[in-house]
């Protein structure tokens, strides 16, 4: 598309008042080839040359020259390089060399895997293989089907789940296929992270632990988004030993990508201009200049808000486009999925808004451009998100559109951060006790646990094993650990993509039906009584929560407002397990209990995003133990802020706000992967402390992260308060979304004073 003519144009309208904050031209890359040390078979070298894949891009031929060698395979490259042909050629030239072997694609989604076996069909049949050669392999797949697929597929695709919960607590089942298996292909690994990748690392480890005992010893090939350790994180999700291939050799075409921040309001409060509002309208003049356009947001809640608002404006503008955008997220039937990602495809659609469930490399055709609602949480997903658009080569147009929050605000005043600054870690605990006891108890179910499966669990399993014989969920005979017979099939109760493990139903009471379901870590944020839900551009009120049954109930309703939970957190020191000295202050990470509690809920206007009320509620707090870090304060700079009059427990509130805001930078999570505690009198120390934790029970690793690094991110959460332009304080510095306490008490300039001591030795600089 012709980028810099639509950058021109939405300058010149009304609503423009300088929001483009940065623009970054990416020039476009040639491509560069590399060669095969080891010629190919000559069906598959046939085939390749035919559909135009020879000669290889440079890291596509050094995969598969790593895999051919035997080594596990990471590749760590951008979006729409090709990624797909580094363990697809790989695993066909073994497949066509030797009949009897096998190969498991794992993919995060259904949609995916789909996606991925029509890849297959049209790059390798009929010239190598028939359709039934490869198969996927999940929930969705009918019964009558299964026991072909068991028996016949040479590829079989699935996702992590049904390999969970269907393949190996089944292996006997799935006998043939294992002693066969020669390679384990685990696609997007960078979406591996937190508690779904510390559930997958169990998976993966009872995975090799059964084909061990088939006799089999499976190779690995991840694919992955650029990350900051991908050889850490691939050898943390299997046990075992990579090779990195992350030098990308594919073409891309150009792309200018835009910072968009939307402008303040409200220069005292520092308030901005709703960054819903600035993306659909950025959005609606894509479409009115028939601009393939994909629009992503962060939450269920925003997809539904933001096509409504889309559909009013073209209505009032070009109705016939309207029919043209659709939402799509997570939560809807597989179906109307398949259907919106057909229509996209086919370019019956215009623009979709999506939440992340269309980051992922699903084949959606070529799109002229994409507005990202807010700063995606990685850099790794932003770079995923943005190369949706311009995936024929040529020239594309990004949008990021800066909320109102501390993270959006430092990328929109620091985009060398984000351009030139390496990518995240993206962090996993295999040995979370909390994720690990489910898959130890889980593979004992499938085969008896000894001491020589230490190799796969690590210390995890002496560690553990004593707690759940304690239990009586195992017992021990003749040195082999088995399940109990009270326990039954453990893997079903074991949801890998959540620590809480549990759903909630939504009802529609007006018709009976479930809208969709809820995990329970979030349910008291979502659908708690009084809460507005949205489902498929449909509003509706939550009349009632009922905890026994684990429903909510709800009605259509027309409200012109949403919902926002307040919470508050109290915790508790457990154990103190590393301490350092930083300057002058103590910095500890230790294991901690936390208490959480919903408290009421905030009704926000839609549109302007005024608080237009606030209401009690009544639920169970939600304890939980995890890890955090906390840091003593230097008494200086506490001295110059009581000699200053200013409020001490304002400035311990206001840096825990906006260094909770800020960690993000550091580690591939979310700001609500992540809680925080500040007190002027802490029960356990005895000092003013500000503590960091992880927000799921016994911890990912962020705490971790954050303080090994606690200097850079104490150095960056003051950039972000000094230069913030409010006077006292805004959500874009300071003020939490979350916060249990309505944002009381902050203080800014104390905040400053306190941060600059802990990053500075001289006193007489922190004013």
């Amino acid at each position: 598309m012709d980028t810099a003519a639509f950058l021109k144009y939405i300058t010149t309208l009304p609503f423009y008042k300088g929001q483009i904050a940065h623009l970054e031209h990416i020039a476009p890359q040639k491509a560069q080839y590399g060669e095969l040390e080891k010629p190919l078979a000559p069906e598959l070298a046939e085939c390749l040359q035919k559909r135009g894949f020879l000669p290889m891009y440079t890291h596509q031929a050094e995969s598969v020259n790593q895999a051919i060698a035997g080594n596990n395979v990471m590749v760590v490259t951008p979006s729409a390089s090709g990624k797909t042909l580094c363990y697809n050629v790989p695993v066909i030239q073994t497949l066509s060399t030797n009949p009897a072997s096998r190969a498991l694609y794992l993919f995060p989604t259904k949609a995916l895997a789909q996606d991925q076996l029509r890849t297959l069909h049209e790059d390798f049949c009929p010239d190598i293989f028939d359709m039934l050669s490869f198969a996927t392999f999940d929930g969705d797949t009918p019964q009558r089907e299964r026991a072909d697929i068991r028996k016949s597929a040479r590829i079989v695709l699935s996702n992590p789940d049904m390999l969970h919960v269907g393949i190996l607590p089944n292996h006997q089942q799935w006998s043939r296929f294992l002693r066969s298996l020669k390679y384990v292909v685990i696609d997007e690994a960078h979406i591996y992270r937190g508690v779904f990748g510390s559930h997958l690392a169990g998976v993966i480890r009872r995975l090799r632990r059964l084909c061990h005992a088939y006799g089999a010893a499976p190779q690995f090939i991840l694919a992955s988004a650029t990350i900051a350790n991908p050889a850490e994180l691939a050898e943390k999700l299997t046990g075992l030993k990579f090779s990195v291939v992350d030098i990308d050799g594919a073409p891309h075409g150009g792309r200018d990508f835009v910072f968009w921040n939307p402008p303040i309001i409200d220069e005292i409060k520092g308030a901005r201009r709703s960054a819903n509002s600035e993306a659909t309208t950025l959005f609606t003049e894509l479409l009115l200049r028939d601009t393939r356009t994909l629009t992503f947001v962060r939450t269920r809640r925003l997809t539904e808000l933001i096509y409504n608002y889309t559909r009013t404006n073209l209505r009032a503008e070009k109705p016939a486009l309207v029919k043209r955008v659709k939402p799509y997220r997570a939560g809807y039937l597989a179906a109307d999925r398949r259907q919106i990602e057909k229509q996209l495809f086919s370019g019956e659609l215009l623009g979709v808004v999506a939440t992340n469930a269309l980051e992922l490399g699903i084949d959606i055709g070529n799109l002229d451009a994409t507005v990202l609602t807010g700063y995606p949480g990685t850099i790794a997903s932003t770079w995923q998100q943005a190369g949706r658009s311009g995936r024929s080569k040529e020239k594309a147009l990004s949008i990021l559109v800066g909320l109102d929050n501390p993270l959006d605000q430092y990328f929109m005043k620091h985009p060398d951060f984000f351009f030139k600054k390496n990518y995240e870690h993206a962090l996993v605990n295999p040995e979370n006790p909390y994720i690990v006891r489910g898959h130890l108890l889980s593979a004992a179910w499938e085969l008896p646990l000894t001491k020589a499966d230490e190799k796969y669990f690590g210390a995890a399993l002496p560690n553990e094993l004593p707690a759940l014989e304690e239990r009586g969920l195992l017992k021990e005979r003749r040195e082999k650990w088995y399940v109990s017979t009270s326990v039954s099939y453990p893997a079903q109760n074991i949801n890998i993509r959540s620590s809480s493990g549990e759903n909630y139903a939504l009802i529609d009471v007006s018709t009976g039906a479930m809208l969709e379901t809820v995990e329970a870590n979030i349910a008291f944020f979502q659908i708690h009584r009084g809460a507005i839900y949205l489902h498929q551009g449909d509003t509706y009120l939550i009349t009632d929560l009922d905890l026994r049954t684990h429903t909510a109930y709800a009605v259509p309703t027309d409200a012109n407002y949403y919902t926002q939970a307040r919470e508050l957190t109290d915790l508790h020191i457990l154990k103190v397990l590393k301490s350092k000295f930083v300057g002058r202050v103590e910095v500890h990470l230790g294991e901690v209990e936390v208490t959480s509690s919903v408290l009421g809920y905030r009704k926000k206007a839609q549109y302007s995003e005024e608080v237009i009320g606030e209401e009690n509620l009544e639920l169970p707090p939600q304890v939980f133990p995890t890890v955090a870090l906390w840091f003593d304060l230097p008494e200086s700079a506490l001295a110059v802020i009581n000699k200053e009059l200013l409020d001490v427990a304002g400035a311990l509130h206001a840096t825990e706000h906006a260094a909770i805001g800020i960690l993000p930078l550091f580690a591939i999570c979310d700001r609500n992967d992540i809680g925080g505690v500040s007190t002027p009198l802490h029960a356990d120390t005895g000092k003013p402390q500000v503590f960091i934790y992880d927000g799921h029970p016994g911890g990912v690793g962020i705490a971790e992260k954050g303080y090994e690094i606690i200097e850079e991110l104490w150095r960056a959460t003051l950039e972000l308060v000094r230069e913030c332009p409010c006077l006292e304080g805004c959500p874009s510095c300071i003020q939490s979304p979350k916060c249990g306490n309505n944002n009381k008490p902050l203080d800014k300039k104390a905040a400053i004073i306190l941060l600059r001591s802990l990053v500075s030795k001289n006193i007489r600089s922190l004013i």
